[in-house]
């Protein structure tokens, strides 16, 4: 994904100011509070460089690859004086070392390559286990493990007796908490903050949500609370474009469901946007003093003007907004942690990093599911080692005769929680499109819809992975 690298911090903001009198938003850029003149240089991170070229595996041979600077780190405190140019091959290896892994295991692959800067940048700035870092969903903290000291058992990963596809507080002190399924970070991580404020600590909360876990309903229960108790809490939103699973295909790439997939889009792609964020780093150059707290408030009104409704979402909900930032670009992810992780009380945070799923391993950016959850694969093609079985599945049975009964009986619907691949029901959404509800990952959400639609005679088939109940 091509994309402007151009992250610049404002003034905006007044030097002295109560949490009361904060303004709801802040520039993408970053708008940091107490920025000091001397750090002038950072006014404009990256704005006359280039992004840095992200490794590409074209040619994967297969082999356990050569990972010289991964070689080197058995815990993140191996990483704190590497420096950025360092950090971005450490991303590369990293990126080699989870195709090497999971096309001998199968597993979640393409959300893993997708936010290896991500990872590396979180461990070189934070410190785990005292910083609590909650990985959400779950499956993308493979590259976590490996940095975590979990390296020489990544070959057992969702095997027997192995490792977890998921993060797990009985495997690791850097796991700061168990997340099977999706959509409990920020709530998790706000009673973490809570508890340690009550406790009189002054650790970090870092809750990362994406690849889908933005549709559950309990993230907005979250975010509506961590407004309302405005402690210092650190939500990264991974933007991958996958805010809802297209985890099977029928006839090539599904989009994302749900309207916040569009409202993210319009975010991150909205001209007026960007210009307004270049006419104001003209402005944060020549203005000083009490004009500051002038251009915070028109700050605010243009950000809800012009931002787009995702920003605005945030920001109505007392959480910070800060963004997008290429989810690809080491230093500019360091340069912005740093800059929160140094500010006393900037209460909720919200950072949107912008990533591509499969970043990386060509077989999986041209996926039609980007190889999101896979089986044992041939690296140098991608090409999966599925066996044909001998029997046919329930999950073949269950989706051909609903098909049958359906092309009876115009009342039956089909409804999932974006796994049509997993419960058969893409075959059905091929068959009748207008009667197959993709509702993301929003089970509950799923169930009483259905109670809807049966209330007004349809009959509804809700088809949920038992584990995800």
């Amino acid at each position: 994904m091509a994309m402007s690298s151009s992250i610049f911090i404002t003034n905006f903001l007044p030097l002295q100011q109560s949490q009361d009198e904060r303004p709801k938003c802040r520039f993408n850029g970053v708008a940091v509070a107490q920025l000091e003149p001397e750090n002038a240089r950072k006014t404009m991170v990256k704005q006359s460089q280039q992004t840095r070229q992200v490794k590409r595996f074209l040619n994967f041979s297969g082999e356990k690859p050569s990972t010289p600077l991964l070689d080197t780190i058995n815990h993140p405190i191996h990483m704190k004086n590497l420096s950025i140019e360092e950090l971005g091959k450490l991303a590369d290896e990293l990126r080699e070392e989870v195709v090497y892994t999971v096309s001998n295991t199968g597993g979640h692959l393409s959300s893993n390559l997708g936010v290896a800067e991500l990872t590396v940048a979180l461990h070189h700035v934070f410190d785990t286990p005292v910083d609590k870092i909650l990985w959400d969903v779950g499956h993308q903290s493979y590259p976590h493990k490996i940095l975590t000291g979990r390296r020489s058992r990544m070959h057992s990963i969702r095997q027997t007796c192995g490792l977890a596809g998921f993060p797990k507080r009985e495997e690791s002190i850097h796991d700061a908490f168990g997340a099977g399924h999706s959509s409990t970070s920020i709530s998790a991580g706000l009673g973490m903050a809570v508890g340690r404020d009550l406790l009189g600590k002054n650790n970090h909360v870092i809750a990362v949500i994406g690849d889908g876990a933005m549709t559950a309903g309990m993230a907005y229960e979250a975010l509506n609370n961590v407004g309302y108790l405005d402690t210092n809490l650190i939500i990264i939103l991974n933007d991958n474009k996958q805010v809802s699973l297209p985890t099977a295909t029928v006839d090539g790439p599904a989009p994302p469901v749900g309207a916040l997939s569009k409202a993210l889009t319009k975010l991150h792609s909205n001209r007026e946007f960007r210009q307004l964020r270049e006419a104001a780093k003209g402005i944060t150059k020549q203005i000083g003093g009490q004009t500051h707290e002038i251009a915070a408030k028109f700050d605010s009104c243009m950000r809800g003007v012009v931002g787009g409704s995702g920003a605005s979402l945030f920001e109505e909900l007392g959480v910070y907004y800060i963004g997008p930032v290429d989810g690809h670009d080491v230093e500019d992810l360091v340069y912005v942690m740093n800059e929160i992780k140094s500010m006393p009380a900037p209460g909720p945070v919200l950072i949107h990093v912008i990533t591509e799923k499969g970043k990386g391993y060509a077989p999986a950016e041209v996926a039609p599911d980007k190889m999101h959850g896979v089986v044992k694969f041939d690296p140098k093609s991608g090409k999966q080692m599925k066996s044909k079985s001998a029997t046919r599945s329930y999950t073949q049975y269950f989706a051909e005769s609903l098909i049958a009964e359906a092309q009876e009986d115009d009342k039956i619907v089909g409804i999932h929680a974006a796994m049509g691949g997993g419960t058969g029901l893409n075959l059905f959404q091929k068959q009748f499109p207008d009667r197959c509800f993709d509702v993301g990952i929003a089970e509950q959400h799923a169930v009483t819809f259905a109670a809807g639609l049966a209330s007004e005679g349809l009959k509804p088939f809700c088809a949920i992975y038992s584990s995800f109940l």
